[in-house]
């Protein structure tokens, strides 16, 4: 046995080592002596360093690894096999050994006759077939010919041409020589960046060891066949990757395109013919003349024949170089191969083909990386550069990236390229600063299709691709850059005060309000929160957390608890204070109703009452609160926090009728004729979605909603002993829970997908099981079984996950036999729903396919002008925050369609100091999460489960903010320390 050195593996996100077939991961260099003694000795394997799957097993091989067990490696397959330095290495493993075959056969039709066979197509992005492309070159006139090697491989995040050179360059050298003997060349080149020196360094030696063995220079293999080949280094300039550029740059010119016709096959290289084809391509040649092209042409699919070499990069678990069959769907590579985002956030996008490629949502996970396919999504293969993008990407700015390196990039050559792109990158600076024009992204689309028809070479005709793409599948974060001066990725600096603007609805907590917890001046944090959003106790529990990396770029191992910290502010507001009314006797006389006292009804009248309305509010159940007291049970959220809500907003001078119900009690009509100038809909989407099963008509099958909202209401339900759940949403953990509380002796969660995309929150999913809870994951309910008409069982079927839908999920798919799980009680918790009848028939509300009300979503005006609508009612099943924005922007809304002014003053920011040293360091201390209540105490009651946080550990929380908001705003530092902040007016009753 003996060492080598070997090219790349593949595998970026970890240091690998290998022997033969065993494969560990990140080996300290210390560890080594005892790998020898163990692998290379006793033949055993180091399990403490043994690559592991997710569930603990150790993976003995690396074949078996996750990142390998799904590639098909032609192209690679010598690449970390191999000495890239040794060719006897490569001898051994049939390097050259097609060459001498083709030299042997003396048939160069023969060898286009095989290529044509494979389908092999141009790797370089344009997918060319190369077969096509030798033909032109071979029957082209002239006596001098040229075979050129494009390895100027310039996209960001792209490293596919150059592992291959420094991983088996024979394989390339090869290739070419074969292309050459069936043109009719004699010279090659090879054109290489200078980036790369490993790469030429290598390509040097093999070179050299390829001309002492024979296999390069003079009578080659002694077949009378002469050709050369050598290395040209370029500058860097990304535009010479472009074919016509990389030619005039051998030749000793600056590199700029050339107007084609004609091609480089009739007239390239000193006027010559020329074959050009990049690395990739010709690593393929060797193997599909060993093996044959109906061997290559059986990989693949449809017109696109082989495998392509993929580099994964970007927030992707397994980063590094990957080779898969042409036609593997995207999320295949994404997540079976690439293992998913590092972040573990939701996938939003992959940009493909570098500048000249495009972004493919989520929704296209499903598309096959092939030519034709990715082309029909407005975007392309490329050369296999592949930039995995979760939630946190603005896709806005992504674009912006790609353009501005395109038009730093562009030699200038010609007017839509050099003049045409810089056009479309102010645009873009525009937007991404906030001062976007909704124009401007009709300017972009004329302009991106101006360029792509009008530029001379590929770089201009493909720079546009990536704003393009964009626009198309992420149309929607223009608008909300143009519009609502809003970037929901918290990525455009003018457009994000903090990182909690990226909270649903843009709720803004000030920065000033963790400055205020971090300075031990809660009271005065807690103001500045409630002047800006409302309502802060009854979405305690339902902020997001976010906050981990600050605008200086300095990153905390966890992030900041948001929602631990809001908590304990609001739990220190022991009387809550009236905030700033602006009286206004016009507005008081104006008639406004709100149908709905949830929140976003609720949220609604608060700011409406904050521009001196005094609306009057409908509500159909015994209780105001809407779903934050049906729904959401009290160990979640303590009815006395919705009930201080509630009476805030009766102090600020708004009526709220309860027991009156649309439909029933009241029309829109009606209110209309008693002189209402303006409506809110805020009624929900209170209808449960049935199973479509047989047999769920059965007594004890019952809608979850209805169930919660029995208890919650009257303070009593009937519960079985074995109860069903099905659904995997935060309704259905509720039911299961309150099941739990209620007595069931068992209680089963069964949904249909896996646990990792349960729409639940994490933490809830978790204590659900700490309670006692099951999970039947990756079943679906087939029929129910009743006894004398009451439920008795429900049958389940076995799913797999499938292909990815357009969700951005694995669809699930029947897999085994149905079997029977017991049911005295089966809870629906798989869907919520609208009905407009008996308010909508005769006004006119326009719905939108899933039956939901349409409203505009700035203001919430539908398509009657004087209806307002959110919440639920617009959105379809949402979270608490968002229903408070809705109301919030409803508000403003109605105000500005009764007066036609923008009168929001609580939007308004201004400037105040506070106490910040950006060169000090994060404070050394560990995210702590809020405290619960052991699970023996709260298994038979509603006590609220999270306890808040004792002052110090607050503060030493608010302590960890790393302030992303520090000189993301002009004037953002002031002098000694002091950080200048944009928070709401906060009124006459907060001193500073």
């Amino acid at each position: 046995m003996a060492l080598k050195d070997v090219g790349c593996l593949g595998p970026c996100s970890e240091a690998r080592w290998r022997w033969s077939a065993t494969s560990s991961t990140s080996i300290p260099t210390r560890t080594c002596a005892g790998i020898v003694r163990s692998c290379l000795a006793a033949g055993q394997i180091v399990e403490r360093l043994a690559h592991r799957r997710p569930d603990g097993r150790i993976v003995s091989r690396m074949e078996d690894m996750e990142f390998f067990r799904r590639q098909t490696k032609i192209v690679l397959g010598r690449c970390g096999r191999v000495d890239p330095q040794n060719i006897d290495d490569t001898l051994v493993e049939d390097g050259y050994r097609a060459l001498a075959g083709v030299l042997r056969a003396n048939d160069p039709e023969a060898v286009l006759r095989e290529m044509k066979v494979s389908g092999l197509r141009g790797r370089g992005g344009a997918g060319f077939p190369t077969w096509r492309k030798w033909s032109f070159a071979r029957n082209a006139p002239g006596s001098q010919k040229f075979v050129v090697c494009n390895a100027d491989e310039g996209d960001p995040g792209a490293f596919m041409d150059r592992s291959i050179i420094e991983g088996d360059p024979h394989a390339v050298i090869e290739g070419m020589a074969i292309a050459a003997f069936t043109i009719g060349a004699a010279q090659g080149y090879v054109y290489i960046r200078a980036e790369y020196p490993l790469a030429v360094e290598r390509l040097k030696v093999a070179l050299a060891q390829a001309r002492q063995r024979g296999l390069l220079g003079k009578n080659i293999l002694g077949a009378g066949f002469d050709f050369e080949l050598e290395i040209r280094m370029g500058a860097g300039a990304f535009v010479c990757g472009e074919e016509t550029a990389l030619l005039t740059s051998i030749e000793g010119n600056r590199g700029e395109p050339r107007p084609r016709p004609p091609f480089p096959a009739l007239s390239g290289l000193w006027g010559k013919p020329t074959l050009l084809n990049n690395v990739e391509t010709y690593a393929n040649v060797p193997s599909i003349l060993l093996r044959g092209g109906q061997w290559y042409a059986s990989h693949g699919a449809g017109k696109s024949k082989g495998t392509k070499v993929f580099a994964l990069a970007g927030t992707i678990k397994n980063s590094g170089l990957v080779e898969v069959p042409i036609g593997m769907p995207l999320g295949d590579l994404i997540y079976d191969i690439g293992g998913g985002t590092s972040s573990a956030k939701e996938f939003k996008a992959a940009q493909i083909g570098g500048p000249s490629g495009g972004c493919i949502p989520k929704q296209h996970l499903n598309v096959p990386l092939d030519y034709e396919s990715l082309s029909e999504l407005g975007a392309i293969m490329g050369s296999g550069g592949l930039i995995v993008m979760d939630e946190d990407s603005c896709m806005v700015d992504v674009a912006r990236f790609f353009l501005e390196f395109v038009q730093e990039e562009s030699c200038g050559k010609c007017v839509p390229c050099r003049v045409g792109t810089k056009r479309m990158l102010e645009i873009l600076n525009r937007i991404c600063e906030g001062q976007g024009q909704e124009s401007d992204v009709e300017h972009l689309i004329d302009l991106g299709e101006m360029i792509k028809e009008t530029s001379l070479c590929g770089l201009g005709q493909t720079a546009p691709n990536p704003v393009l793409s964009t626009i198309r599948h992420f149309g929607h974060e223009y608008i909300e850059h143009i519009r609502d001066k809003h970037c929901r990725a918290g990525v455009c600096p003018s457009l994000v005060y903090a990182l909690f603007e990226r909270l649903p609805g843009r709720s803004r907590y000030p920065r000033l309000c963790f400055a205020g917890v971090g300075e031990a001046a809660t009271p005065r944090a807690s103001a500045c929160t409630a002047r800006r959003i409302r309502f802060p106790p009854s979405a305690r529990g339902f902020a997001f957390t976010l906050a981990r990396t600050s605008a200086a770029g300095r990153r905390s191992t966890s992030p900041v608890s948001i929602r631990g910290i809001k908590r304990f502010m609001v739990d220190q507001e022991v009387t809550i204070q009236l905030p700033e009314v602006r009286d206004s006797l016009e507005n008081a006389r104006r008639k406004i109703a709100i149908v709905g006292a949830g929140p976003a009804g609720l949220s609604c009248a608060y700011f409406l009452a904050r521009l001196g309305y005094q609306p009057l509010v409908y509500e159909s159940e015994p209780r105001p609160g809407g779903m934050l007291v049906q729904a959401i049970p009290s160990y979640r959220l303590p009815r006395e926090i919705v009930a201080r809500e509630v009476r805030m907003v009766e102090n600020m001078g708004v009526e709220i009728l309860t027991e009156a119900a649309l439909g029933r009690d009241f029309t829109l009509k009606s209110l209309r004729g008693k002189g209402v100038e303006a409506v809110f809909l805020a009624v929900g989407a209170p209808l449960g979605v049935g199973l479509g099963i047989p047999g769920e008509t059965a007594e004890g099958i019952i809608d979850a909603l209805g169930f919660l909202r029995t208890y919650n209401l009257r303070g009593s339900a009937k519960v079985g002993k074995n109860v069903v759940v099905i659904g995997g949403g935060n309704s259905a953990i509720d039911a299961a829970r309150t099941a739990v509380r209620l007595g069931a002796e068992s209680v089963t969660v069964v949904y249909r997908r896996s646990r990792e995309v349960m729409p639940a929150y994490k933490e809830e999913i978790e204590e659900a099981l700490h309670e006692g809870v099951k999970l039947q994951l990756l079943t679906a309910p087939v029929d129910v079984v009743a006894e004398a008409g009451r439920v008795a069982a429900i049958r389940c079927r076995p799913m797999r996950l499938g292909e990815f839908d357009g969700s951005g999920r694995r669809r699930p798919e029947e897999s085994g036999d149905v079997f029977t799980l017991p049911a005295d009680q089966i809870l629906v918790a798989i869907g919520q729903a609208l009905s407009t009848q008996g308010f909508c028939d005769d006004i006119g509300l326009e719905t939108n396919r899933s039956g939901f009300l349409h409203a505009d979503p700035v203001t919430g005006q539908t398509s009657q002008k004087w209806i307002f609508a959110g919440g639920d009612a617009v959105t379809g099943p949402a979270s608490v925050v968002e229903a408070v924005a809705a109301g919030e922007r409803a508000a403003v809304g109605i105000d500005r369609y009764l007066t036609g002014g923008e009168h929001a003053f609580w939007r308004e920011t201004k400037e105040v100091d506070t106490f910040f040293d950006p060169e000090k360091d994060p404070i050394d201390a560990p995210r702590e999460h809020l405290p619960l209540i052991p699970v023996e105490r709260r298994c038979n009651n509603f006590d609220e489960v999270e306890q808040p946080w004792r002052e110090s550990v607050a503060v030493r929380q608010a302590q960890r903010c790393l302030r992303c908001d520090y000189g993301r705003r002009p004037g953002g530092n002031g002098d000694q320390g002091m950080a200048k902040v944009q928070v709401p007016e906060l009124g006459n009753e907060v001193k500073d």
